[in-house]
C-alpha cells in the first residue's frame, strides 16, 4: 500500500475510501470466520458468517422480517422527526436569547444524564403499552442531546456575522433567518446525523415493551430460543440500514454544502 495513504490528515478520494471501507468489512468478516471454525467458541454462541446469512434469509421467508422493519423505521423516523421539530427552535432561542437557555439548560443537562432504560416503567405508566410508549423511548433519547448540540452550533456562529447584521439594519428575525441560521445549518445536519444513529441504539429498549412488532420485537424473542444466527442477523438489519441512512446523510451534505471543501 503507498506510503503517501499514511500522511498524516491526508483526504482520500471517495474511490480509495470506499475501496478501504469494502477492505474493513472483509478483514472483519475473515477474522469473525476464522474464529467461528477455529472451535475456541461453540457455534450457539458465534455462528459463522454463513450462517448469519442463511438466517437473514429465512427470516424474510419465513417471519415476514420486511414488515418488522417498515415498522421500525416508521417509529424511529417518527421519533426523530418530533425530536428534531422540537428540538431545533428551542435550540437556536437557547443561543440566541440567553434568558431561554438560563432557564433551559438546567433541567436539560439534568435530564440527558437519566438512563433511558430506567425511565422506560415511568413511559409505560405515563403512556401505557401501545405506540406511544415506544416513541416516548426513542425520543427521550435523542431530543435532550440534540438540543444542546443545536444550541452549540448557534453559539460557534462568529458574532461578527450578527454585528455586521445589525449594522446593516437587519432585525433579529432576518439575522435569524438569513445569518445564523444558514451558518450553522453545516453542523446542524451533520449532528442531526449523529442523533439518528442514536435513535436506532435504543430501538430494542423501545420496542421490548409490550411489542409485538418491529426489529427489537423478532430479535428479543428469538433470543429466548437461543437462535443466535437469527439475533445476529437482525442486529445486522439494524446496522446496514443504518449505514445505508448515514451515507444518505453525507451524501446529501456533501451536495448541498459542497463549498466548504473548497
Amino acid at each position: 500500500m503507498p506510503q503517501s495513504l499514511f500522511a498524516f490528515r491526508k483526504s482520500l478520494d471517495r474511490r480509495t475510501e470506499m475501496v478501504l471501507g469494502v477492505l474493513g468489512f472483509i478483514l472483519f468478516l475473515s477474522a469473525w470466520h476464522l474464529t467461528a471454525v477455529s472451535g475456541a467458541i461453540r457455534p450457539e454462541f458465534l455462528p459463522t458468517p454463513l450462517a448469519v446469512a442463511e438466517a437473514f434469509v429465512r427470516l424474510f421467508t419465513e417471519r415476514g422480517f420486511a414488515e418488522d422493519i417498515v415498522i421500525s423505521v416508521g417509529r424511529v423516523w417518527f421519533a426523530f422527526l418530533l425530536s428534531v421539530a422540537v428540538a431545533v427552535p428551542l435550540g437556536l432561542y437557547m443561543s440566541t436569547y440567553r434568558v431561554v437557555g438560563a432557564i433551559l439548560e438546567p433541567f436539560i443537562d439534568f435530564v440527558r444524564y437519566l438512563p433511558v432504560p430506567a425511565l422506560v416503567p415511568l413511559l409505560v405508566i405515563w403512556f401505557g403499552v401501545g405506540e406511544a410508549s415506544k416513541i416516548a423511548v426513542l425520543w427521550m433519547g435523542t431530543f435532550f442531546q440534540l438540543i444542546l448540540l443545536i444550541a452549540d452550533d448557534t453559539k460557534r456562529v462568529p458574532a461578527e456575522y450578527v454585528e455586521a447584521g445589525h449594522t446593516l439594519g437587519a432585525s433579529n428575525g432576518e439575522i435569524m433567518r438569513h445569518i445564523i441560521i444558514p451558518a450553522a445549518l453545516p453542523n446542524m445536519i451533520d449532528n442531526l446525523r449523529i442523533t439518528l444513529g442514536w435513535c436506532w441504539t435504543y430501538l430494542i429498549i423501545a420496542e421490548i415493551v409490550a411489542a409485538n412488532s418491529g426489529i427489537g420485537h423478532v430479535i428479543w424473542s428469538l433470543r429466548r430460543f437461543v437462535k443466535t444466527p437469527e439475533v445476529m442477523a437482525g442486529i445486522i438489519a439494524i446496522g446496514i440500514i443504518g449505514l445505508l441512512t448515514d451515507q444518505a446523510f453525507r451524501y446529501a451534505h456533501r451536495r448541498a454544502f459542497a463549498y466548504l471543501r473548497k
